[in-house]
């Protein structure tokens, strides 16, 4: 991998990341297209990492105000928000401790299973911007929920089995935890910040763990560590754009032009890769 192939990979996660669309899919769309190879995953667990970087940024006052709750050691709004959080961890930590390997051959399987998962989000974002409940939480689910606004430890945990299910290339994380919340009932403006704030642990964790073995940037790297340096730099600077962007057309806008591109996406990926 050449120092430009990583900037543009850099480019399509930052923006593919926040924006509905499988940034996993898409780096495996460009590299298809541009013959760029990578023996491993380190590239791809740097320029997440780099994406959760930016999220802690525009997140930063959230952040900090949670942990400001959670090191008073009481049972505020803010602690349970956290554990709420830790919930929807758990399906995901699952597949990382136990479906790895199977999640790693998934991305060696090329464009059919992008166009297939693609199709998929493009049925999720569909539904969930056209349900007409999706989004609009009821009184009554507002006064279950404790002052934590409308996600409750269930649906946490609901919103987090989507999450596991994106690591499939081309399903969308962002679009399949953002349209399940609106399916729950839950508001577009605290399903896009919990949606976000969620994967935070998670990817870091990999990155780290990624690291400390010696995977990342080692010898082991077909990218090597200048390339992903690169990539890195890209997706952090074009990941705090598209973040800010994602929260405003959740809040404002339906998902359904996603949708759109979406099913165009995945029927020219299943097409591409059934004629040649």
């Amino acid at each position: 991998m050449t120092i430009w192939e990583a900037l543009i990979l850099g480019v399509v996660q930052g923006l593919a990341e926040f924006l509905p669309v499988s940034s996993s899919g898409h780096i495996i769309i460009v590299k298809e297209m541009f013959g760029i190879e990578t023996r491993d995953l380190s590239f791809e667990v740097a320029v997440h990492a780099a994406t959760v970087l930016s999220t802690l940024i525009v997140f930063r006052k959230d952040i900090a105000g949670l942990l400001r709750d959670l090191l008073r050691f009481r049972n505020n709004s803010g602690t349970q928000y956290i554990f709420r959080i830790l919930v929807s961890m758990i399906p995901v930590m699952f597949v990382g401790l136990f479906l790895k390997d199977y999640v790693e051959q998934l991305f060696g399987e090329g464009l059919l299973v992008v166009g297939v998962a693609l199709l998929c989000t493009a049925l999720l974002l569909f539904f969930s911007g056209n349900n007409p409940v999706a989004g609009e939480a009821s009184d009554r689910k507002m006064l279950k929920n404790s002052g934590t606004g409308d996600i409750t430890f269930r649906s946490a945990f609901i919103i987090g089995v989507t999450q596991a299910v994106a690591v499939i290339p081309g399903l969308s994380r962002s679009g399949a935890t953002i349209s399940t919340g609106l399916l729950l009932g839950i508001s577009r403006e605290k399903i896009a910040r919990f949606s976000f704030l969620m994967v935070l642990i998670p990817v870091l964790g990999e990155a780290f763990l990624q690291l400390i073995s010696g995977e990342m940037g080692g010898e082991s790297s077909s990218a090597g560590v200048v390339a992903i340096s690169a990539g890195f730099l890209t997706a952090f600077i074009t990941g705090l754009f598209a973040c800010k962007a994602m929260i405003s057309l959740v809040k404002k806008t339906k998902l359904t032009g996603f949708a759109i591109y979406c099913t165009v996406a995945g029927l020219f990926c299943i097409i591409s890769q059934l004629l040649f």
